[in-house]
């Protein structure tokens, strides 16, 4: 087990064949996730089917969501019906020329929400949020809030 993590409470097994990224398929130990991966059209995909920065975009917004609900009970906050989190993860070479990387910027939404306290709590999210401790020395990622 990871010195990080004392034990984990979950664990995914999704298998990807075929192109992978271009013209592969993903399907799920479970079964619950089975889908086509194909690039983009920006990419010179056909862009049928998902890709792997809309996956990753997927997961982050929903675990960050996650998170931000944690952080607002912990701090007495009520976050609206509406609250959402939008992830934007793009793809693009390296300026080292050594490969690919990827970017992400994360919007929260919380209408009704003071715009500080908005702030405060998706930081203390940013903190608490599996993938972003998984990414923090490797990718920036841009937090902006709207109420």
């Amino acid at each position: 087990m990871p010195k990080h993590i004392e034990k984990s409470l979950y664990t995914a097994r999704v298998t990807s064949t075929g192109g992978g990224r271009a013209d592969g398929h993903s399907k799920s130990a479970d079964g619950q996730l089975d889908l086509t991966l194909n690039k983009p059209k920006e990419m010179g995909g056909s862009g049928e089917g998902t890709n792997p920065e809309q996956l990753f975009a997927a997961g982050y917004s929903a675990c960050f969501l996650g998170a931000l609900y944690f952080v607002a009970g912990q701090n007495d906050v009520t976050l609206p019906d509406d609250v959402s989190v939008t992830a934007d993860v793009g793809i693009g070479k390296r300026t080292d020329g050594g490969g690919f990387a990827i970017t992400a910027a994360l919007n929260v939404s919380a209408p009704g929400i003071d715009e500080d306290t908005l702030k405060d709590l998706v930081d203390k999210a940013h903190i608490v949020c599996p993938y972003s401790h998984a990414i923090k020395n490797t990718i920036d990622v841009d937090l902006s809030v709207s109420s």
